[in-house]
Parts: structure tokens; sequence; C-alpha cells
């Protein structure tokens, strides 16, 4: 699995993540309005088992018991988004105080137990009220959201030292405004579609100007991307520059694309192979689009769950390689390649030349208690431990990676997969609310009070719940 034995930055971040919609519940307590899940969770037959989350993991009202768990795992940050239907019910105006308040209470109790907060704005869940304006399609979200930012940041930067903007613009521009399999459930054109994620890119670099101002202290800045990571079959440098150029290239349908998105970003401009790839629905750009998108970042988030292998062909161009049969799989279906966490953040922190944080990583598997309350599950270990050596192997060789996020800390609502798919390192029984820590969150615990050297270490390794484990109620 690995030739060296791994090595972490004695300050790097070891976090687990989880977002609003997914955990939260109380989707009508203390004043908070619709958003876009609430409203495509109605729909017959978009949500498998028309399930919903409205009471999801009940967060909103056992955020205490939750962060006792982040301290009980030892957790060095932990990463949430605040739901901007609870800061603004209806979109914009003056802000809900019940809403900060709840996330002033919970960044309080996660200090309270040393996790650093690590707050996203926004993780899919839109007002419904901005939604029926256009949503993203309406340039008017770019103030929307400016606004937004800046009344959370001026609100909790006193405490939370780091932000994200957005999370995995490419999944709710495709899922939920070209394929319609997520909210806001729109089958839209792909000049429409192009013309959202342009006043996205748009909001996240405003917002980056108004939070820098609104906070009080210095704070970290990034945000959190899908990573779409092409990795070489071999290390022969033909493949590995076949895939650095299939990561970073527009070329595909759809928007699973690096440089769309972070291009405009970071260098102020979209990639030319993207421009000819779109052609005539490219949006209008007017002056100073593109100059908004793209104030100083401190990190960037890579979200990051597997990869594709690619090889050079006769010309030296990528070719992809099918997986073989038999590839390992989660429970999600998603191929198990460990590769990805050497080779993504290795791409990107040459192109972009920024610090890396892997602020999402982790697999659906099928798990639940056994007749002693128990929750084993090796393979999730095994998946975290090959994961994680091959981040080592980057660290290694001078990679600037920051951070490691977990996906996800709690068992939660997984879109539309509803609750079928289980993430976390932490059970959770939905009917009764109970919580268990998995075999996995015992093993992640070590690694972490490790510094990672546990990774290498069958004994502290085991896959199996400590005999003095106590299972959390």
């Amino acid at each position: 699995m690995t030739s060296h034995i791994p090595s972490f930055p004695a300050d790097f971040v070891w976090g687990a993540g989880s977002s609003s919609y997914q955990i939260e519940g109380a989707v009508d307590a203390d004043g908070r309005g619709p958003s876009v899940w609430d409203v495509f969770c109605t729909r017959p037959g978009a949500v498998v088992g028309g399930e919903t989350g409205v009471h999801a993991c009940d967060h909103y009202h056992r955020y205490q018991e939750d962060c006792a768990i982040m301290g009980r795992i030892g957790l060095k940050a932990y990463r949430f988004s605040v739901a901007w239907p609870r800061i603004f019910p209806d979109g914009t105006g003056t802000p809900n105080w019940a809403g900060l308040d709840f996330y002033s209470r919970l960044v309080d109790a996660m200090l309270a137990q040393g996790v650093q907060p690590w707050l996203t704005l926004f993780h899919w869940d839109m007002p419904q009220a901005l939604q029926n304006r256009g949503g993203w399609l309406n340039r008017d979200s770019v103030q929307w959201f400016t606004d937004y930012a800046a009344a959370v940041t001026s609100h909790l930067a006193d405490r939370v030292g780091h932000w994200m903007t957005l999370n995995e613009p490419q999944i709710y521009i495709n899922l939920g405004h070209a394929t319609g399999v997520h909210a806001p459930g729109l089958k839209l054109s792909m000049r429409e579609q192009l013309l959202a994620s342009h006043h996205t890119l748009m909001a996240h670099g405003s917002a980056v100007r108004a939070m820098r101002t609104a906070a009080k202290r210095p704070v970290q800045i990034g945000w959190a991307p899908v990573g779409r990571v092409d990795y070489p079959v071999t290390e022969h440098p033909d493949n590995v520059a076949a895939a650095r150029r299939s990561t970073f290239s527009v070329d595909k349908p759809g928007h699973w694309t690096n440089t769309w998105f972070a291009d405009p970003v970071i260098f102020g401009h979209y990639p030319e192979d993207g421009l000819a790839y779109y052609g005539a629905a490219v949006p209008r750009i007017r002056s100073g689009d593109m100059e908004m998108m793209c104030p100083p970042l401190d990190f960037y988030g890579l979200n990051i769950y597997s990869g594709a292998p690619v090889r050079a062909g006769p010309t030296g161009q990528p070719e992809a390689v099918p997986h073989p049969p038999g590839m390992p799989l989660t429970a999600f279906r998603w191929p198990v390649t460990p590769e990805c966490l050497y080779w993504g953040p290795k791409f990107i922190a040459e192109r972009y030349k920024l610090p890396v944080v892997v602020t999402e990583n982790g697999m659906s598997n099928l798990d639940w208690p056994d007749v002693h309350g128990h929750v084993n599950d090796p393979q999730r270990i095994d998946f975290t431990r090959r994961y994680l050596l091959a981040l080592s192997r980057a660290v290694a060789e001078g990679v600037p990676v920051q951070g490691y996020f977990h996906w996800s800390l709690l068992d939660n609502f997984e879109w539309a997969e509803g609750y079928k798919e289980r993430f976390g390192l932490v059970h959770v029984d939905y009917a009764t609310q109970k919580r268990t820590l998995k075999a996995s969150a015992h093993w992640y615990a070590r690694v972490i009070a490790t510094g990672g050297a546990s990774l290498v270490d069958g004994a502290v390794g085991a896959t199996t719940v400590p005999k003095d484990a106590v299972v959390v109620n």
C-alpha cells in the first residue's frame, strides 16, 4: 500500500464534515423558511422512498450531543454548512436572529470541545423564495449571496477562522439544473446552465470580498468544488502527462470539470478549450464579470471520492482505461481508487499554487448495529486507510496539503437517495435518533491521536470496536 512511513505535519487538520439540510431537521423551527430541497422532496418520485430532510438527524436539537461526539473522536475541526433560509427565510431582507443564534451556539459548543469550526456558506439549500425569483439564473443572485455571506461573517467571524463559499457547484449545476435529479429539479438548456454557473462564480468572488470586509479579524477563505481526478495507469511520464491533461480538460458533456469552474476563480478567465467546447452556449460576459470572480483565496478545498485511470494514446492524447472486472465498489457503487487522493491534490496544487484541503472523502457502506449494539465497518476503515496513505505520499513529496475532512460525521439524508446510503463515522437510528460510534470512528480517533502514524500499525488499526468502547445513546 505504501513504501514510506506516513507523516503529516503537526498542525495538520484532522476533521469530519456534514451539511445543514442533510442533518439538521427542524425545517420550520424558529422562523426558518423553506429551501429548494424542502420543496423538491415533496415531488412524487424525487427521493428514494419519498423521504425528506424534515427530521434527518435532528441535529438542530441534538447539536450539543453531536459536538460531544466530535470531542470524543478527537476531531481537530468540523466542517458544517449554514442553512441560508435559517438566516434569510425570504432570501433577503433582515436577518433572522434565531437562525444566527443557532449557529452561534453550535460554534460555541464546538469550541468547548476543542474543535475548530470550518464553515461552508452554501451547500445547496437556496431559499425557495429566491428560486421563485429565478435562483442562480437571476443576476441578482450575486448580490443575494453576497448579503447573506456578509451577514453570517459579521456574526460568526469572531470565532470562526475558516470559511468556504460554495460546495460542489459542478453538482448543483449539473444535477440541479441539467438532469433535474437534484433540487431545484430543472432541466435547462446548456446556455441556461452556463448562465447559472456564471452567476455562481460571480457570487463566490463578490462574497469573498464582502467576507473579508465584514470579518473583524483575519480569516482563511476557500471553496470546496468537486475534485475530478484522472490518474495515470502507470507512473510513466507520458501517462502522467496524459492524466494531468485529462484532469484539466473540458471535453465531455455536463459539468464534471475542474477548470471551467476553477480557472475563473483562480486566474480570472475561462479555459480556452471550454470556450471552444461550449461554443455558442457560453453566456454573454459583461465588463467586470471575470474580475469579480477571482479575489485571492487562502486554500483550495477538494471533495474527492474516486478517480478514473488514464493512459497516453499513440500520439500522447489521454485515453480512458476501463476499471477491471470485479473492481472494489462502495455501497453507492463508486469505485475504490485510493490513487486519486495522491494525484488529485498534486495536480491541483501544481496548477493553482494554493494550499490544498481535502474537504470531503469517504464512502457509503452497509452498516447496522450487531446483536451487541456495535457497528463494525471494516470496509470503511480499509478504504480510509488506503486513501490516507495515498494522501500521505503527496504530503511526503511536498504537496501543500493542510487537512483532511472525512465525509461524514453522521449517517444522514443523502439527497435523492434518501436514507439508504450511510456515509457516517457515527451510525444514526433515524427512528430513535440514537447515535452509535462505528468501529471506524474509534479507528479514526487513533489515527488522529497518532498524527497518522497508526495507519501502518495493524495492532492499533484494528477493525473492530474496542472492548471498552461505550455506545453513545
